[in-house]
């Protein structure tokens, strides 16, 4: 999972100026997906959706977590304990668990991930860190955010993405004859920026903040090349199965340098239910099971992973989740989509204000609109924001006015799916 990826940011994409052979290689080798959505545009939403197989609201996690010091200020302290995790569901099935990278879903015990189904975790607990003191500034006093489980340890000097590395490779070397389970969730290209010398000597003619971010995409394909040719290595390619993902779409914010990814056709970025912070890069390769170097075009969700893991590693779903096995649409490209109508909302249950979306067939409305423009100013736009994703990918056209029947359809299903989700979370 990387963090903060534009949609287009690898070449198997669409992006004509990075270097990223090692996620395309996965897509050479596995099943790429051009209509993947991610549960929510910004991080820990989206984390937990990929957890639970559920929407984030469904989750129990409608925003962001804050920092210790909020969360007992808000009594928002991450993901619940009850949810039961993809990290859950697999140890319950005998798999060895490990999470290396991001957390960023909750600061207490019971839910940090050695509390969440993880038996071993490296990584940091918040939202981001810088990737040589590993500490993380945001508001003060700064704090160091480096733990091998809940023992705080120390790399001074050394680039997060080669801790990780090492970290998963150890994993590998010390599981290959049981069946593990690792999550490698980057912190990059999340700001702050820090590719090495190497990528940023590579990019030298490149404009800023093109030129760091693309350093950064860089060196976290060389992480994911090195974890790819050990699998090699170790004989254990051809029975592991690697997924790739974006949790959401690239970042337009001042630590971000106002910019540096790329969304291609796609309006919008993180924060945004414009296709541009949503609609995601997503591969699954598992060889000799999923064909090779093949598209699907198909509306998925990222809950859809839960499900699509649960079946490919006869593991018991205990729970009503949100997404389906993509196997049916990897094995026969030409079945349809496994969602009719997907749904989207973020910062909380009250879409009064919150931000939501549901989309039905190429017809998309969105509530409460946002949408970050870096250094200019957010314009104002309508409260409902209608538009047909055939018609109009680039999503110019706010279409409520000209289509009634259409804008209250999509109405009636936002509110009757916020009502049973309401309702089920006692908000």
């Amino acid at each position: 999972m990387t963090d903060d990826q534009g949609a287009i940011d690898l070449n198997s994409y669409g992006a004509k100026d990075l270097y990223t052979p090692n996620m395309d290689r996965l897509a050479k080798e596995g099943v790429r997906f051009t209509q993947f959505y991610a549960g929510a545009p910004v991080c820990s939403p989206s984390r937990a959706a990929l957890l639970t197989g559920k929407t984030n609201l469904r989750a129990g996690l409608p925003n962001n977590v804050p920092t210790p010091e909020g969360a007992e200020k808000t009594g928002s302290y991450g993901l619940p304990t009850e949810q039961v995790t993809m990290a859950e569901m697999l140890k319950e099935n005998g798999y060895y668990t490990a999470l290396i990278g991001k957390w960023h879903l909750g600061h207490r015990e019971q839910n940090l991930p050695n509390g969440q189904g993880f038996d071993y975790f490296f990584g940091h607990q918040r939202g981001c860190i810088d990737n040589y003191s590993h500490t993380f500034y945001w508001d003060g006093p700064n704090k160091h955010d480096l733990f091998r489980n809940a023992e705080e340890v120390y790399y001074d000097g050394s680039h997060f993405s080669d801790l990780m590395t090492e970290e998963v490779k150890q994993v590998i070397n010390h599981k290959q004859n049981e069946p593990f389970f690792i999550y490698w969730a980057f912190n990059a290209p999340h700001y702050p920026y820090q590719g090495t010398k190497k990528w940023l000597d590579y990019y030298r003619e490149f404009p800023t903040p093109r030129k760091e971010y693309a350093a950064f995409i860089s060196k976290t394909d060389e992480a994911i090349g090195e974890v790819l040719d050990y699998l090699d290595r170790q004989g254990l390619a051809d029975n592991t199965i690697v997924v790739f993902q974006s949790d959401h779409g690239h970042s337009l914010e001042e630590r971000a340098f106002w910019g540096g990814g790329n969304a291609g056709p796609y309006r919008g970025s993180k924060f945004s239910l414009f296709e541009g912070g949503i609609r995601v890069p997503a591969i699954i390769r598992y060889p000799g099971v999923i064909p090779s170097n093949e598209v699907r075009d198909q509306l998925t969700m990222q809950m859809d992973w839960f499900s699509t893991i649960a079946e490919l590693t006869s593991s018991k779903v205990s729970e009503k989740i949100d997404g389906k096995s993509l196997m049916p649409i990897i094995l026969d490209a030409k079945k349809e989509s496994l969602h009719d109508v997907v749904h989207w909302q973020f910062g909380s249950y009250d879409d009064s204000t919150a931000q939501w979306a549901v989309r039905k067939g190429p017809w998309k409305l969105i509530g409460n609109v946002n949408e970050p423009l870096g250094k200019e100013k957010s314009k104002d736009l309508e409260k409902l924001f209608l538009v047909n994703l055939e018609k109009d990918i680039a999503e110019q056209y706010n279409l409520a006015e000209s289509n009634p029947k259409i804008l209250k359809e999509l109405l009636q299903l936002h509110n009757s799916w916020l009502k049973a989700v309401r309702l089920e979370m006692k908000q």
